[in-house]
């Protein structure tokens, strides 16, 4: 018996901090399909710890290293993706410095959050931040 199950993956909410001050959260322009602008993450792979695949991923995507705060949350909405069913974890994590694109990511940059580009957010990320103001 085949078991069929959603592929795993990790999304992450860096928050940057300057010293003690705020500066904003990572977001990444992706370089691959589906393009657009999303949160940093990936898939975790086989014999990985979830937190370990965040870290991991973070690192490939933004060259930052992050330190979890913790899980903001569990998507799993089957049409959160439009390639196939991904079920995310995703954490609230902390970096400082300025992030680089790398691997998937074309461009990774700082946003203020006044300044979220809403309309050009991809998968259920625009859910996830509004999760995240909201203190959820």
């Amino acid at each position: 018996m085949a078991i069929q199950t959603p592929y795993v993956a990790v999304d992450g909410v860096i928050k940057i901090f300057e010293d003690e001050r705020f500066k904003g959260i990572v977001l990444i322009e992706r370089k691959h399909e589906p393009l657009g602008i999303a949160l940093p993450g990936g898939f975790v792979e086989v014999g990985e710890r979830v937190e370990d695949a965040l870290v991991r991923e973070m690192r490939e995507e933004t060259q930052l290293e992050v330190s979890i705060e913790k899980i903001l949350g569990v998507y799993s909405d089957p049409r959160r993706d439009p390639r196939f069913h991904v079920v995310s974890v995703t954490f609230l994590c902390h970096a400082s410095g300025t992030p680089k694109g790398g691997d998937d990511a074309k461009n990774a940059m700082i946003y203020r959050l006044e300044e979220i580009p809403w309309d050009r957010l991809l998968f259920d990320h625009a859910q996830i931040l509004r999760d995240f103001l909201l203190g959820k």
